[in-house]
């Protein structure tokens, strides 16, 4: 008795493995009707890892470079200083949100730029310290690399300390910071002096000057393409081998130790990647003003980071982008209020008035954050995305 011949298995190919070609083509088609199951590591870890990140990122991306076609020049100041927030508070979150130590002497690194910057393009003839290179990358990078290099200096003292005793160490930078820039006279001119400020000078045009644009807007401009390229970088450190070890420490660092991630040289790389971007922070954001003091980075300023990445959201680009945009506008919201509350004052002379109402503000926000979304603008943004695109099976 012969047993009937059967016909073999067909082939498969090595992109079907052993599941055939039924499943792969499911996998493959889950990866377009539910963007949020991913089928390998790299698709997960991909910068833009769905189409509508790629779209919403270039549709931001237009709006945002048009804005100044159609905004009043006096608005486009505040979101160039919005802009250039966001760059100090993404270095930050870095060492705070990504890395998990908790930093209150961002405003020191942010000083230590905006002098360098002023020394290394002043002018030499002038009664205080300056080189006279005008050139913007020279002096832009030398600010960043001068932060970096005072972060790398403090960053193995404070390694050894975390929690409350890590903030208080760098809390005592700010002033430490604020002593040293008031008796350098011959670098910030005392401290009731102002330090003129570097000049933005971009292949030959001063982006302080008018011309075919307005001054406001030739920085906005800039400001928004540093944003990006700063924020790319960012980006990739943090879905890169240093950002995962970073967050490995910020969740638990005697775990990471035990499987063999240094701690110190982690830590170290977390803040002088945060100096350096305060660096670059201080040496851009009083250009569109002028000048500057060291009153400017006191623990006033050390606080508004700390407010744009607790409202923006602890360990996300995205989100540190909207807090400091709202943190930015933030005064001008305040300028309105008079309007609308009778009893606030706009003149410094009266109390209550609408300065000190800010300087509230930020607290408040910080407060409201932290017991209703502590995710932040990046929560919020977050839940209405997951809401409409299971819309309208919304639970």
């Amino acid at each position: 008795m012969t047993t009937p011949r059967t016909s073999s298995p067909p082939l498969r190919t090595p992109e079907q493995g052993s599941r055939g070609p039924r499943m792969t083509t499911l996998m493959k088609g889950t990866r377009w009707g539910r963007p949020e199951l991913y089928t390998d590591y790299r698709q997960e870890m991909a910068l833009l890892n769905t189409r509508s990140k790629k779209a919403g990122t270039i549709a931001i991306i237009a709006l945002a470079a048009v804005l100044p076609l159609t905004v009043a020049d006096d608005l486009l100041a505040i979101l160039y200083a919005g802009l250039i927030l966001a760059i100090g508070a993404i270095g930050l979150n870095l060492v705070t949100g990504y890395a998990g130590q908790v930093s209150l002497g961002h405003a020191f690194f942010v000083g230590i730029g905006a002098y360098t910057a002023a020394v290394i393009s002043g002018d030499p003839d002038d009664r205080r310290l300056g080189y006279g290179i005008e050139l913007m990358p020279v002096w832009l990078l030398g600010a960043g690399l001068a932060a970096a290099l005072c972060g790398a200096l403090i960053a193995p003292v404070a390694t050894r300390l975390r929690g409350l005793y890590l903030a208080v160490v760098t809390l005592g930078l700010v002033f430490i910071g604020q002593y040293l820039f008031r008796e350098f006279r011959e670098i910030s001119g005392g401290a009731e002096q102002s330090r003129r400020a570097a000049e933005p000078t971009l292949f030959g045009m001063n982006l302080t000057e008018d011309g075919a644009w307005t001054e406001e807007q030739k920085l906005y401009w800039f400001g928004l393409g540093l944003l990006i390229v700063m924020a790319v970088l960012a980006r990739n450190v943090a879905r890169s081998r240093i950002g995962r070890a970073l967050q490995a420490i910020r969740d638990r660092d005697v775990a990471a130790g035990v499987m063999g991630v240094d701690l110190t040289r982690y830590k170290v790389i977390a803040f002088t990647l945060s100096s350096f971007y305060a660096g670059i922070c201080g040496a851009l954001l009083y250009a569109s003003i002028g000048s500057f003091t060291p009153e400017r980075f006191g623990l006033l300023m050390s606080v508004q980071f700390i407010a744009i990445v607790l409202i923006g959201g602890v360990a996300t680009i995205s989100g540190t982008i909207m807090g400091a945009m709202l943190i930015a506008l933030l005064p001008r919201i305040a300028g309105e209020l008079p309007a609308f509350v009778p009893f606030l004052s706009g003149s410094p002379s009266e109390h209550p008035n609408v300065f000190e109402f800010q300087e509230v503000m930020y607290g408040v926000l910080i407060v409201v954050f932290l017991l209703f979304e502590p995710r932040g603008l990046f929560g919020i943004w977050h839940r209405v995305r997951t809401y409409w695109k299971s819309f309208p099976f919304s639970y």
